[in-house]
């Protein structure tokens, strides 16, 4: 992982005069080049022709410059949406560099992937795939500033040492300032690799301590964050676009003359969709542009659209629930994992336990809709958008506009949250087209709120089956588990019906327990309708399923669920994914990334402690336990319930033990688990979207719910677990915490009222 000069004072021909000339304050600019992780998974947007992601490349990537007034200026690659990446990676550098975090500037990336590498914000990668190579870049610049205070001073190197924004020469108690050591260092040789000298976890000084301090906190409190929505450009106008409500949809026809005649509005144009897979590509519309978005909203709702709706007009998600589970109770399917009889263990098991499971579509309902503005100046479009995703905006941008990619800049605002729903290009270009029609005025295209919601990437509704065989002790001999859903896939490739490899290993096939037999068929399911990554993506079904079905194995016997879960585990192994699945299922290296079933039972043990697991509870209130391991990470929960008698649900207390190695900023960590617990609850408890005649038939929050505060946990406990070692790879955080909420609330449920839910979300089944 070497480390590459990109800019220097007196390199590449340019003289120190010319290049200060240039930048007036740089003095040292460092880059560095992450190898190639060599997974599929690690880069989603790169995709061949069988849908199937591609590798990263190895190029240099800026990272860190330091001017001469002192400044140290960190660039981030990746998207904040509320998780804190502009504040923790930024953190990294500083603490390597010894420099004090109050004279370090944060820089957002636009979308470069030459310039500053994968900058996808999601699988809860930013932190840990960007840790290592942000520690080395600034110890690297630590190393080149000790050199430079050491040649200047004329004394060995270890006579002088950085300390907070300073060298410091420990002979004579001389100092010299970054600042003015920042063109003398810019003059040196990086530091190889084998050169580095990382510091001691010991003295870190900004990494693993709490700090609940936000780079974006000041202005988000005072109003001054820009966000997406927030653009505002000299001359810009604004467009809502009619989108085909059925996927596959286009216009057929229609008539913008009452539009027109709503003041305020000043053009009705078409755009053309692109079919399914579309990737990240608009669906086409009518696009209604007016002196300010009341107006193009008025425009739009005095349009005339003559729709076709094409072969998914037709969608039904109760029929398809229902073809759904038909396809998991019977035999057959692609079998995905195999391993001894379990068709004959199940024959002959002393006793067997069987259930089904649903989950529906869920669509990502960000606080801030979709938004982004373009304009386009002699042959060049620059974009403003709140993007996961702004390398794959820009590439989209560029193709649809016919323009090289180093003709489309795409600036990234705060995200007014992603949850995956960002990474899509749809609405960045949706802007680009506009301004295209527009003849290059800058256009910023709103979203409302049932756009948001009727032409999202929603999450992939999913049936599963599972049958367990026990032996006459009570252990399970053989495990069987059915599970269909539609692919992520569908918006890459034609026509695929089962799931893809990364999808299958999101909890499905990666069971960590001891079972001598296990068979896993993936039926085909046809997707009707746009399937995108959703936070944790297929970990929460596979997980509500698998958590919630070993609870009533244990229940059936009269077993105590966490003991049997233990039980179920084993001693401590660390277990090579690739003898369970494919090798790059979990979005990791297997060899260095293995599952450990202690790592596991630890973070079980710990929330059931805390949340005092067997203790004796009033009638209608009851503990139920979950627990996952998804992006490195293994996380347990343990939710408290009370169900009164008309069914009203209250939860008093939920314990969340979370092992993710070794952790940047533990403030965030914690914050990110509770932001999961309350949307696994949510998913758990109230939200779902339902398609009738191919349309989604919720418009807004009074029909999409989410938890309101009356209905979120009192008391949301984080255990984080230390690490053992900086060397043990970083897990993810973000996502984590999703997948194990809703399972630990229906084993509770189950526990205070003995009734078993098996289809979500809750709603009202309580009361029934």
């Amino acid at each position: 992982m070497d480390l590459h000069t990109l800019v220097t004072a007196r390199k590449g021909g340019t003289s120190r005069r010319a290049f200060l000339k240039a930048a007036p304050l740089t003095g040292l600019l460092l880059g560095v080049g992450l190898p190639g992780f060599g997974l599929a998974a690690d880069e989603p947007q790169k995709y061949g022709g069988d849908g199937m992601p591609h590798g990263l490349q190895d190029s240099p990537k800026i990272f860190v410059s330091i001017a001469t007034d002192g400044t140290v200026s960190v660039i981030v690659n990746r998207s904040e949406m509320g998780q804190g990446v502009r504040t923790s990676l930024p953190r990294i550098v500083a603490d390597e560099l010894e420099a004090d975090y109050k004279r370090v500037r944060v820089v957002q990336a636009p979308g470069d992937e030459a310039k500053y590498g994968n900058q996808d914000t999601d699988g809860s990668r930013s932190t840990r795939h960007w840790f290592e190579p942000m520690r080395r870049c600034g110890a690297a610049a630590r190393q080149m500033l000790e050199q430079a205070a050491a040649n200047q001073w004329k004394v060995p190197l270890d006579q002088v040492e950085a300390r907070n924004h300073e060298v410091v020469n420990k002979k004579s108690g001389a100092r010299l300032g970054y600042g003015a050591l920042a063109v003398a260092a810019a003059g040196l040789d990086v530091p190889p690799r084998g050169a580095l000298k990382l510091k001691d976890p010991a003295k870190f000084r900004y990494i693993g301590k709490n700090d609940p301090t936000l780079t974006d906190g000041p202005v988000i409190v005072n109003g001054k964050s820009q966000y997406g929505i927030d653009t505002r450009l000299p001359g810009m106008l604004y467009a809502v676009i009619a989108r085909p409500p059925v996927l596959g949809g286009k216009v057929k026809s229609f008539d913008a003359a009452e539009a027109m005649k709503v003041p305020g509005v000043l053009k009705v144009f078409a755009i053309d969709g692109t079919p399914p897979p579309s990737e990240f590509s608009p669906v086409g519309g009518v696009v209604v542009v007016g002196k300010d978005t009341w107006a193009a909203m008025q425009g739009r709702k005095a349009l005339k659209i003559d729709w076709d709706d094409g072969a998914h007009g037709s969608y039904d998600s109760a029929a398809y629930r229902t073809e759904l589970e038909a396809a998991v109770r019977k035999s057959g399917g692609k079998v995905v994992r195999n391993e001894g009889d379990a068709y004959a263990a199940l024959a002959s098991a002393a006793k067997k336990v069987e259930a089904d499971y649903y989950v529906p579509h869920y669509a990502h309902a960000t606080m801030e809709c979709p938004a982004a503005t373009a304009r386009i100046v002699d042959g060049a479009c620059e974009v403003w958008a709140p993007s996961q995703s702004p390398q794959a905006a820009r590439d989209r941008v560029a193709k649809h506009l016919n323009l090289s990619a180093d003709k489309v800049k795409v600036n990234v605002t705060l995200l007014g949250g992603g949850f995956g729903r960002k990474s899509k290009a749809d609405f960045v270009v949706e802007a680009a087209l506009a301004s295209k029609e527009m003849g290059g005025q800058p256009v910023k295209v709103t979203w409302t709120r049932d756009d948001d919601l009727h032409n999202d990437y929603f999450h992939a509704v999913s049936a599963q089956h599972l049958e367990a065989g026990l032996d006459a002790s009570g252990k399970v001999v053989a495990w069987l588990h059915r599970a269909a859903e539609p692919t992520i896939v569908s918006i890459f490739a034609p026509d695929p019906k089962t799931l893809a490899g990364f999808e299958l290993g999101l909890g499905l096939t990666g069971l960590p327990y001891r079972i001598p037999n296990v068979r896993i068929e993936n039926p085909e399911a046809v997707a009707h309708t746009r399937i995108g990554w959703l936070r944790s993506v297929n970990n929460i079904q596979h997980a509500f399923a698998a958590q919630s079905f070993i609870a009533e194995i244990a229940q059936a016997q009269g077993k105590d669920h966490r003991d049997y879960l233990l039980e179920m585990l084993g001693p401590d192994r660390r277990i090579d994914p690739r003898t369970i699945s494919e090798p790059w299922n979990h979005g990791e290296s297997p060899e260095r990334y293995p599952i450990s079933t202690g790592r596991l039972r630890r973070v079980i043990e710990t929330a059931t402690k805390e949340a005092g697991w067997g203790r004796k509870l009033p009638a209608g209130q009851g503990l139920g336990l979950a627990a996952h391991y998804s992006f490195v990470s293994y996380i347990a929960a343990v939710i408290e319930v009370g169900v009164a008698p008309n069914g009203e649900l209250t939860i008093p207390r939920v314990d969340i033990a979370v092992d993710c190695g070794p952790h940047v900023n533990p403030d965030r960590v914690r914050s990110q688990i509770e932001g999961a617990c309350v949307m696994g609850l949510s998913q758990a408890v109230v939200s779902e979207i339902t398609f009738k005649n191919g349309r989604a038939q919720q418009d807004n929050f009074h029909q999409y719910e989410i938890v309101r505060m009356n209905a979120a946990p009192k008391k949301i406990v984080v255990h984080i677990i230390p690490s053992e070692s900086y060397d043990l790879p970083l897990g993810g955080v973000g996502e984590p915490g999703v997948p194990v909420i809703a399972p630990a609330l229906m084993n509770a449920i189950s526990a205070a009222t003995g009734k078993r839910i098996r289809r979500l979300p809750l709603r009202d089944q309580l009361s029934v």
